[in-house]
């Protein structure tokens, strides 16, 4: 596992899936009563501030160095972060605010890490990143004192990261895959949307709830009609590409019916899995595999494991959000049955992916 520390993808990748495939399954068997314990806060904090900020810290550790072409933390220093993050995981198991408070020490170290070859570059356009990985971090200390409120901004915050990430990639992902897409961008329509969702986090911190379901409900037709630009349609025999695309649409779901779950029409519960399962679940699952797959010179395609895990993540969302609101007396099963895809779509990852991100590129070259 000699190339395990050469660039940041690596190790958080795999420990992102590692924790994704572990605890879902864990928390699912506790809310039914089948494990003993049923800790939700521990649910919240690791999904969002364990598996989701492991996940960013890999995409930007990576990103950044080619962003500016400077160099990021690798070897033991790279190692010294891995260990804030685990220390953080087993904290959580025992005290949530002994895991808050280290993951804000991670939050500083990842920002310094990402910050100095920002500002050293003169890269303006990303310092906003390190502002990001700040306020995420917290974002989990308000989790102790404020809890729903902390937890409605760590996933407005890691939304907000999703949105702005995914508009600069899917474009050019799907230009770069199917040269015949007409995948492009309005400058008016991204500002626009973009800004709905700031809106957003405003009047969460604020705690102004119809205000919020509005801006929501405002924030979706606008996804909608970015997703729309970027000929999602054309990406269908595409699997590296569509599940970007799926994933997203996913974001438009949420905002929706967390527009009407303001007003009590549907449960919260139902817009936050839409998110976190399937926008969150799937594009990170599609960005891990895209760029793991791209920094050690492979060839961009999913294969079979790819493939079953996309559909698998897509299957958790469908059966967590829309079974239940079909059919609300199956609302334990299909969460259930959700943890159980969850879990078989991460888990496909991660022994897929092993090799991939232990072992050195293929071209010889580092990272």
């Amino acid at each position: 596992m000699t190339a395990l520390l050469n660039l940041g993808f690596r190790p958080f990748y795999l420990l992102a899936g590692t924790l994704a495939a572990l605890a879902v399954p864990v928390w699912a068997l506790q809310y039914a009563g089948w494990l003993p314990g049923e800790n939700i806060l521990w649910h919240a904090h690791e999904m969002v501030f364990g598996y989701a900020f492991a996940v960013i810290a890999g995409f930007l550790l990576t990103a950044v160095r080619a962003w500016t072409n400077r160099a990021t933390p690798t070897g033991a220093a790279l190692g010294a972060l891995v260990a804030l993050w685990l220390a953080a995981r087993a904290a959580a198991l025992v005290s949530l605010s002994a895991a808050a408070a280290l993951g804000m020490l991670f939050a500083l170290a990842l920002a310094w890490a990402i910050g100095r070859p920002l500002v050293a570059s003169g890269n303006r356009r990303n310092w906003f990143f390190i502002l990001l990985v700040l306020a995420i971090g917290a974002a989990g200390l308000l989790l102790l004192g404020w809890p729903q409120r902390a937890f409605a901004l760590g996933l407005d915050l890691v939304l907000f990261v999703v949105a702005v990430v995914a508009g600069r990639v899917v474009p050019a992902f799907t230009i770069n895959a199917l040269p015949g897409a007409r995948a492009r961008r309005d400058a008016w329509l991204e500002r626009a949307a973009l800004g709905a969702l700031l809106a957003l986090i405003a009047a969460d911190a604020l705690e102004r709830v119809e205000l919020a379901a509005m801006v929501a409900l405002l924030a979706a037709a606008l996804h909608a009609a970015r997703l729309a630009l970027w000929s999602p349609l054309k990406t269908l025999g595409k699997p590296i590409v569509w599940i970007l695309h799926a994933s997203y649409a996913w974001i438009v779901v949420h905002l929706a019916l967390r527009g009407l779950a303001g007003f009590d029409l549907v449960p919260y519960a139902l817009a936050t899995h839409a998110l976190t399962v399937g926008a969150i679940g799937g594009m990170t699952l599609g960005m891990m595999t895209r760029t793991a797959r791209g920094h050690t010179a492979r060839p961009l395609e999913a294969g079979r494991a790819e493939v079953a895990a996309y559909l698998l993540v897509h299957a958790a969302a469908v059966t967590r959000v829309l079974v239940p609101l079909a059919l609300p007396s199956a609302y334990l099963w299909a969460t259930l049955a959700s943890a159980l895809l969850w879990c078989a779509a991460f888990t496909t990852f991660t022994v897929a992916y092993v090799p991939i991100l232990t072992r050195p590129r293929l071209d010889g070259k580092p990272g």
